[in-house]
């Protein structure tokens, strides 16, 4: 295979100018067309992965299907909090309505391969790698998108419904949706030079 020809400049562009934009953000009712969602998924797919287990996993829905989330990750959660007596009303609706203003939201899943005798740290990182794939093209199509946590992530009684074994790991949810503004959100980070030792000699 010939070395690909790279432009610096553009990765560069794209590395620096990815976004998190939010519900908030998200312009409803217009959804996005599956082919995008499924070159971020063949981009994912393109993390790097140690002995090759491509430990990543998805689970995308849209249509209907952002329905079907809505109604488990809410009835799970009353389900839950009922039993812990700390239910809250709003919190019920939220996990109800904020899923059906997204375009897709795919489901982050770290299936691991116990022959590969890798440590977890190494397969969760893989599929990090594979979400800034999806981050970077969802930024690249000027779409809004983000990786969160909330909701089912972390119950365990949500891994028989996403699929996933003991060892495995549901690691968030991917949303994605058009922006409803033409505005970019602006970046915030400190300089590299406070984060960085060099050790030359």
């Amino acid at each position: 295979m010939q070395k690909p020809d790279f432009n610096i400049e553009e990765v560069n562009k794209i590395i620096r100018g990815r976004r998190s934009m939010f519900v908030a953000q998200f312009k409803e009712n217009d959804p996005v067309d599956d082919a995008i969602i499924e070159e971020m998924l063949e981009n994912a797919n393109w993390a790097p992965t140690h002995k090759l287990t491509e430990p990543w996993s998805f689970t995308v829905f849209s249509g209907d299907g952002l329905v079907k989330f809505a109604d488990f990750q809410a009835n799970l959660y009353k389900e839950r909090a009922t039993k812990n007596g700390n239910f809250i009303e709003a919190t019920f609706q939220k996990f109800k309505e904020n899923p059906l203003k997204a375009s897709h939201i795919i489901a982050i899943k770290m299936k691991r391969d116990l022959k590969a005798n890798l440590p977890v740290m190494e397969e969760i990182a893989a599929v990090s790698m594979a979400v800034q794939n999806m981050y970077l093209t969802a930024s690249a199509h000027g779409l809004a998108a983000y990786w969160g946590t909330g909701g089912p992530t972390f119950w365990p009684e949500a891994k028989e419904w996403f699929g996933l074994a003991e060892e495995d790991m549901l690691m968030g949810f991917f949303y994605v949706a058009k922006p409803a503004t033409d505005r970019w959100p602006e970046g915030r980070r400190k300089p590299i030079e406070e984060k960085v030792e060099w050790v030359k000699g």
